[in-house]
């Protein structure tokens, strides 16, 4: 890991109410072409951000293996047409390079915690995780949920969507742009796990907002904004 350091501040474009609440700023764009992030980081994660904009070193591929033999084990998980049919086990099609860049960064370094992840991309060199999240971008899109929807929990959804300017930071049509992740179409069972994660403060971020913004909202909303979500193009 890159030694923790003081990041330069700039004002973040667009803000967000829970940006301007915990007092985060945006960072000039980093030599991995990130979009600004959010300055303000819980202090475990301190230099995380530096380390990802100095992610440039190594350059060894893991082995001679082509990148549809080395996808093909993540694909079998998260399905191979960018939509998993695993509970619980997330999308990836269409999926903002720079956040899967960041995740599989994480995993890399243990920053977070999933034996499986962990082991999937141990020995990951710097370019093979680039390699990786650009692949995935290009995946097709998830398909939303197709059984008969409940238009009361839509609308609630869709409320809830913009009371927590949730599409302030995923876009409006919640496809997510930069660092912050496409939830659109994404398994609702699987956003619904995520946000109670980050709720209960044992998903790390690297940095602290998804924590912050969950922390208001209730369980039975929870479901609602997942429910909406799952069900966008």
């Amino acid at each position: 890991m890159a030694p923790s350091i003081e990041l330069p501040a700039a004002d973040a474009s667009p803000k967000s109410k829970h940006a301007n609440a915990s007092g985060g700023a945006a960072v000039p764009p980093d030599p991995l072409g990130f979009a600004p992030i959010i300055h303000k980081q819980r202090k475990p994660m301190r230099g995380l951000i530096v380390a990802m904009m100095l992610v440039c070193a190594t350059t060894h591929s893991v082995s001679a293996a082509t990148l549809e033999e080395r996808i093909a084990p993540c694909l079998a998980c998260h399905g191979a047409n960018g939509q998993s049919a695993n509970p619980e086990i997330p999308s990836l099609g269409a999926q903002t390079a720079p956040y899967t860049l960041i995740q599989l960064f994480m995993f890399r370094e243990k920053l977070r915690r999933n034996d499986i992840m962990n082991d999937a991309v141990k020995g990951f060199s710097d370019d093979d995780l680039r390699t990786f999240s650009d692949t995935i971008s290009k995946l097709p899109a998830p398909r939303p949920a197709t059984e008969p929807s409940d238009a009361a929990r839509l609308q609630r959804g869709q409320i809830l969507i913009r009371q927590y300017r949730c599409d302030i930071c995923h876009n409006p049509d919640l496809t997510g742009r930069d660092n912050v992740p496409r939830i659109a179409g994404q398994r609702e069972d699987f956003l619904v796990k995520t946000m109670r994660e980050y709720k209960a403060n044992v998903r790390p971020g690297y940095d602290a907002s998804m924590a912050d913004v969950v922390q208001p909202i209730t369980d039975a909303e929870i479901l609602d904004l997942a429910y909406f979500a799952a069900r966008q193009p």
